[in-house]
């Protein structure tokens, strides 16, 4: 049975647990990662000396390393004190070899070879990519940064774009075209997530491409952003801006997470916690639902210097859960004679 070759789309912390699993199988594994951060460490060095966004991609590299452990330790090490503080090492380094090699393509070919890293990592675009929503007031929100922090739905979006327009990396194409499989998710919808999408060349090669497309729902909503949510919302959010119905399976976790851990998420986001999913909803919906338990049952350790620290995510996938699935799905058409559907 030849490799298969499966791209993941997306950014952030959503990546990095989705690569982590995938990293340990027999594939041709691509990452295609956002451009659009600009905030904490990576926001500093964009504007102080006009790099692309190290963040994602150092994420992306320290997943995928086959380093030893303490050199993928030393790529997420974020200084606690000095004129460094808040900055993550990984960012320092990447930025420095973008410097070097005199492009950011360059520098992450170099970095993957000093850190052993297993599959490819491409960046959507080569452009500056600076990312903007204009809301139904007509008022511009500039920057992934704001972006992230804005209550969007309260007004309501007319328009996601990038200000100058910006086109697709020619790899991330060839990426697609060659793809047996594509993933998208999990992570910030319409920080890591749509900003891949909203790029015409890059979201008509999806169209076009024949590999199925797998949609990793997010375990939890956002406030402001994904209130309320179910999983037919993101898949329609995410089909609009590709351009059509491409999303072909979406898997959903069905495991509850700790109470305790629901009631702080409630506390502190202020919304419903947990993305559901409600059958009656959408009876002609074209994807395959596959439920299962994706939860990790382990707490991620923030360093003290993290700005973004109590922003981030505390109830978050399994690697291995989600990398199995995956496999499965790319699996099924071998079994088609006797696996009679999945709903």
């Amino acid at each position: 049975m030849s490799r298969k070759n499966i791209i993941t789309i997306g950014g952030g912390t959503g990546s990095f647990t989705l690569l982590s699993g995938l990293k340990k199988y027999d594939i041709n594994l691509s990452a295609i990662v956002s451009m659009a951060d600009d905030g904490g460490s990576t926001g500093v060095l964009r504007d102080e000396l006009g790099v692309l966004p190290p963040g994602d991609v150092r994420q992306c590299l320290a997943a995928l390393s086959d380093s030893e452990k303490s050199l993928r330790e030393l790529l997420s090490y974020r200084f606690e004190e000095g004129k460094l503080k808040g900055h993550n090492f990984g960012n320092l380094f990447l930025s420095a070899l973008e410097k070097i090699n005199g492009s950011f393509s360059r520098g992450i070919e170099e970095a993957k070879d000093i850190l052993k890293v297993k599959g490819d990592i491409i960046p959507v675009t080569e452009n500056e990519a600076n990312l903007c929503i204009r809301l139904k007031n007509n008022k511009i929100l500039e920057g992934e940064s704001k972006i992230n922090h804005s209550n969007l739905q309260r007004i309501g979006i007319t328009k996601i774009c990038y200000k100058p327009k910006i086109t697709a990396n020619p790899r991330a194409i060839e990426a697609i075209k060659k793809a047996d499989l594509i993933v998208i998710g999990p992570g910030n919808h319409y920080c890591s997530i749509l900003p891949n999408l909203i790029i015409k060349d890059f979201s008509q090669a999806i169209r076009e491409s024949k590999a199925k497309v797998i949609y990793n729902c997010n375990l939890t909503n956002k406030k402001g952003h994904t209130e309320n949510f179910d999983v037919d919302d993101f898949v329609e959010s995410i089909n609009k801006y590709i351009g059509r119905d491409r999303v072909n399976y979406v898997l959903f976790n069905s495991k509850n997470p700790n109470q305790n851990l629901i009631a702080r998420y409630e506390k502190q986001e202020g919304v419903r916690a947990l993305v559901h999913f409600n059958q009656a909803k959408n009876p002609a919906r074209k994807f395959k639902l596959i439920k299962g338990d994706f939860l990790s049952r382990n707490q991620p350790n923030y360093s003290k210097a993290d700005k973004l620290a109590s922003k981030r995510a505390f109830i978050r996938h399994d690697s291995d859960k989600l990398a199995k699935a995956i496999r499965l799905v790319g699996e099924l058409d071998s079994y088609k004679s006797f696996i009679k559907g999945i709903i």
